[in-house]
């Protein structure tokens, strides 16, 4: 849960009006999508109308073909503006802090939150997290790494394909060479000779998901490595 929902319990009902909305509304109406606490310096996108904190909207403005991290609708990066009329909303609501209950406008809120000692002293309370059943999904023991990669034009390591795109879209955008993929040739079709032509465009078409996050490691290899290929012949 949002650190916004998980501290302020109710928002001000001094009189009727837009001030009088239900916590719940506020909630919903207030928090971002992607870090789900309340919007910090929003921005909206044009073409859908979504609104994000502009920090968490930044790395979707990194790629070529940026899509609405909500609708999955592409947008114009330089259509993306400061939502001032959110703004004002967040300097009109007041919520009260569930630490110290002092009544907080929604635009102060992460700063007050972050500050509070009685909310501070309940996160430290918190119980930490433990599994009530154990998992049955069995472990593989050898798994090839498919989590990181190295870059395959100047040999930068440990990166993340998030990060991949970023670092090539900073420092290779222009390279003309033909290299091969380093997230395709760890897969267990993966051709390690291939090399792609336009490798930042193979790069964001191709693989927008780990491949192991959908692998039953419970079926044999040769069925996986046949459902894989199903897989990649259909993208294509």
């Amino acid at each position: 849960m949002a650190m916004f929902r998980s501290f302020v319990s109710q928002q001000s009902s001094s009189g009727p009006g837009p001030l009088a909305a239900p916590p719940e509304a506020v909630e919903s109406q207030f928090s971002c999508p992607i870090c789900l606490e309340v919007y910090h310096k929003p921005v909206s996108i044009a073409s859908c109308g979504h609104t994000f904190c502009g920090e968490c909207l930044q790395p979707c403005l990194q790629v070529a073909s940026p899509l609405c991290p909500l609708c999955r609708v592409p947008f114009d990066p330089k259509k993306v503006e400061r939502s001032s009329n959110v703004e004002k909303q967040l300097a009109s609501y007041k919520a009260p802090c569930r630490g110290c209950t002092k009544k907080v406008s929604l635009v102060k809120m992460r700063s007050h939150i972050s500050s509070c000692s009685k909310v501070q002293e309940q996160i430290a309370n918190c119980p930490k997290f433990v599994p009530v059943v154990p998992t049955s999904q069995p472990i593989p023991s050898n798994i090839p790494n498919r989590s990181t990669f190295v870059c395959p034009f100047c040999g930068a390591r440990n990166l993340d394909q998030q990060e991949l795109v970023k670092h090539c879209m900073e420092n290779h955008r222009n390279d003309p060479n033909k290299v091969v993929c380093p997230v395709c040739s760890a897969m267990p079709w993966g051709d390690p000779t291939y090399k792609s032509s336009n490798f930042l465009q193979h790069l964001l078409h191709r693989h927008k998901f780990s491949y192991d996050t959908f692998v039953d490691y419970s079926i044999d290899e040769e069925a996986a490595l046949q459902a894989a290929l199903a897989l990649s012949l259909a993208e294509n």
